[in-house]
């Protein structure tokens, strides 16, 4: 009993960060993390398609994936962890999927989304 009191007044810290951005699958966003390193910290941008989501309230993810010297990268992040500084949506995508997982095996003009104008 006392393990679910404590699990919720995390989660009710967490929830007060809530990104009024809204974006979905298929958007192009960048996501500035914070990254701990011995005695210093600093923000690394990452930035690529949004190609899932996943789970509901304080288990909600993303994964974002980007393409690196012809190598993709996959990251998934909490939705409302406390090393996301901020998130910016750079272009909407116009997709029919829920799951971009076919984007994995594509590379260069392949790799892109439709997006709004």
């Amino acid at each position: 009993m006392y393990y679910f009191k404590i699990l919720k007044l995390l989660e009710n810290t967490y929830k007060e960060k809530v990104f009024l951005l809204k974006f979905n699958v298929g958007d192009t966003i960048s996501v500035y993390i914070k990254i701990k390193d011995v005695g210093k910290e600093r923000i690394q941008k990452f930035e690529g398609i949004v190609i899932k989501m996943r789970g509901f309230n304080n288990t909600k993810t993303f994964t974002v994936r980007k393409i690196s010297d012809n190598v993709g990268i996959e990251r998934t992040f909490p939705f409302f962890s406390p090393n996301i500084v901020k998130i910016e949506l750079k272009k909407k995508g116009l997709v029919r999927r829920s799951k971009l997982y076919y984007l994995r095996g594509k590379y260069g003009k392949f790799s892109k989304v439709k997006h709004k104008n």
